[in-house]
């Protein structure tokens, strides 16, 4: 089979490193974005530029999406001059987003009566995942579909972390799993580290000893060191990890399942940005339990593990 001609729209924090890989690795590439910056620093790098949604589609194989919610997915392939309207047949449509599986269907559906392959296939590891190429892949749809785009998939991730997880859909439910096991677990640390504290006991000593036991967790390992050391430099978007808990709650409202958890995590985050930008400019909402510092500010160092 000859190689991809892919295309790549959303060139953000996440999909610029990840485009550039795709270069990196030999593979063709024709993007598109809304900051035109963006697209000169890619097409430098040895990709082409398209006019839009529609242009990007007409000139290759296989699309990939990485944009901010389900809203501009569904406008970049059905909107005016999308993806869609000039699909190739037998083409494979990629959303790399983290969007609501329920969409996600519905769109598998369109792109299968024009002829082609939609897979879902969110990823987690966060802009340093992306940069380095080790970024985790799961991904829903068509496994035929699947194992055609593999190759690709491995230009951007950790050949043993891009999982097929099931049919349409299944990606984007096992990325919301991610979110609310990250949640949970974030949660549990900052408390701990919160109790440790308060009690007079050595935090740093407490991470050491769970590391140790049944406790032990890339949260505790890589997050609990930037809370011990006060490192709360953001690596994604708080708005788009609100995002992901609204998901994760509406699955769970739709599928009858009680996250009482991830319910409490969706209350606290609001909270978590409040005191991210007193810490940054010194002022923050009446509202926000400066207090509770330890416990909550802390998880907002958490996202460079999308």
């Amino acid at each position: 089979m000859a190689p991809e001609t892919i295309g790549f729209i959303g060139l953000g924090v996440m999909g610029k490193p990840m485009a550039k890989n795709l270069i990196k690795a030999g593979h063709q590439l024709v993007v598109h974005s809304r900051t035109r910056a963006s697209v000169d620093e890619v097409v430098a790098a040895g990709a082409a530029a398209a006019v839009s949604p529609a242009d990007v589609a007409r000139r290759t194989t296989m699309v990939i999406t990485m944009l901010p919610d389900t809203a501009d997915v569904e406008l970049v392939l059905t909107g005016p001059d999308g993806v869609l309207s000039v699909l190739q047949p037998r083409a494979i449509v990629a959303d790399m987003s983290s969007i609501s599986p329920v969409a996600t269907k519905r769109l598998a559906a369109l792109v299968a009566d024009r002829g082609g392959s939609m897979l879902d296939a969110p990823v987690s590891g966060g802009e340093i995942g992306a940069i380095n190429a080790s970024l985790s892949i799961m991904v829903g749809g068509d496994e035929a579909a699947f194992a055609r785009a593999r190759p690709v998939f491995e230009a951007m991730g950790t050949a043993e972390r891009i999982v097929h997880i099931g049919a349409s859909g299944a990606g984007q439910v096992c990325k919301i799993c991610n979110q609310v096991a990250i949640g949970g677990a974030l949660a549990g640390v900052s408390e701990a580290f919160a109790l440790a504290k308060k009690a007079g006991v050595d935090a740093a000593r407490v991470r050491q000893a769970l590391l140790g036991g049944f406790a032990a967790s890339r949260v505790l390992e890589v997050h609990g060191e930037r809370m011990l050391n006060a490192n709360y430099k953001p690596g994604f978007r708080t708005k788009l990890y609100q995002k992901d808990l609204r998901l994760a709650n509406e699955a769970a409202s739709a599928n009858g399942v009680a996250m009482p958890g991830t319910a409490l995590v969706t209350r606290w985050w609001p909270r978590a940005a409040a005191i991210w930008i007193t810490r940054r400019w010194g002022r923050c909402c009446s509202n926000s339990p400066a207090s509770n510092r330890d416990q909550v500010g802390s998880s907002r160092s958490h996202e460079e593990t999308r």
